[in-house]
């Protein structure tokens, strides 16, 4: 038994089926197959119950998976200490962001990363929350920032902040001298939404539907700051989370909180193993909470011009 046959028979077991599996490890099914018979052999022990549509872990394969799973960490770990003594990067860490949190937090963190990391090499996709949760579960990314709780089972979730959706208007509008505005007013609103794949939309919708309502929906765009740069030449509204105006301040723009009721969000990293990736999970969390609590220099700056003025 080596570490190669523990690594082939961890994406079997936690794939059930061959086909995922070895389309995971980039290598064939029938390769795959065999090193599995290969390792049942080695050990005399069955691992898995074959049936038509999956394979079934024994209660060996349960024990091994347990003991496999620390020993393969520790491969890794190894390999990045050594790694870092021939200058190599220590390993790749695939991050999927929601849009809607992607300006806020990533530039910030990119450069805390690459102080605390710099063997570390991050790659950040942008992406709905359904497909961030899709890549978790099929091994393509290692964590997600997203909101919480993760819909599919199988995955879980660590707080980081929480904000809450907030209708954005343009200076003109006819709300403009509302301090908040009730989610009933908001209802009748013509707006200017992300499409329906972004989890934004899909919260604003259930709230809706809550109150037997559905979006006045006048336009599409499947870009955040698309619908920034739009709203200010219309007469219509849109919701977003609230802390996104740190990051998208206009003063063609008001944000207006929601209320009656509010419509909490809640952000957190996402990941399929806990254990697994805690290094990783601790480090983000750290950095993340660093940019989250540091001081807004824009508005800083703003205020002290307001005051010299």
């Amino acid at each position: 038994m080596d570490f190669k046959q523990l690594r082939y028979f961890v994406a079997v077991y936690e794939e059930g089926h061959v086909g995922r599996a070895a389309e995971r490890l980039s290598i064939s099914q029938p390769a795959l197959s065999q090193q599995i018979r290969h390792l049942e052999q080695t050990l005399d022990v069955s691992l898995f119950e074959r049936s038509s549509k999956r394979l079934l872990p024994t209660l060996a394969a349960h024990t091994l998976y347990n003991h496999a799973l620390p020993l393969l960490d520790g491969l890794q770990r190894a390999r990045e200490a050594l790694g870092n003594f021939k200058g190599q990067a220590l390993r790749t860490l695939a991050i999927g962001v929601l849009q809607t949190v992607h300006t806020s937090l990533v530039p910030q963190m990119l450069e805390r990363v690459r102080k605390a990391q710099p063997h570390l090499v991050v790659q950040i996709y942008e992406l709905t929350g359904l497909e961030i949760e899709r890549r978790l579960l099929n091994g393509s990314l290692d964590i997600g920032i997203s909101y919480l709780p993760p819909r599919q089972p199988g995955l879980h979730g660590v707080m980081l902040y929480e904000d809450e959706l907030t209708l954005v208007i343009p200076a003109e509008h006819p709300l403009r001298e509302f301090k908040k505005v009730s989610m009933k007013q908001a209802a009748e609103l013509p707006m200017l939404l992300l499409g329906e794949e972004f989890q934004v939309r899909q919260i604003w919708q259930a709230q809706l539907a809550n109150l037997g309502r559905r979006p006045q929906v006048q336009a599409e765009l499947n870009n955040m700051a698309g619908i920034l740069d739009s709203l200010p030449h219309t007469r219509l509204a849109t919701v977003l989370p609230g802390r996104s105006q740190k990051a998208h301040g206009n003063k063609d723009l008001l944000w207006k909180p929601l209320s009656e009721p509010r419509v909490p969000l809640k952000v957190g990293l996402v990941c399929r193993d806990v254990q697994r990736q805690q290094a990783s999970l601790a480090l983000l969390r750290t950095l993340l909470e660093e940019v989250m609590n540091q001081p807004d220099e824009r508005l800083n700056s703003t205020s002290e011009r307001d005051g010299l003025s």
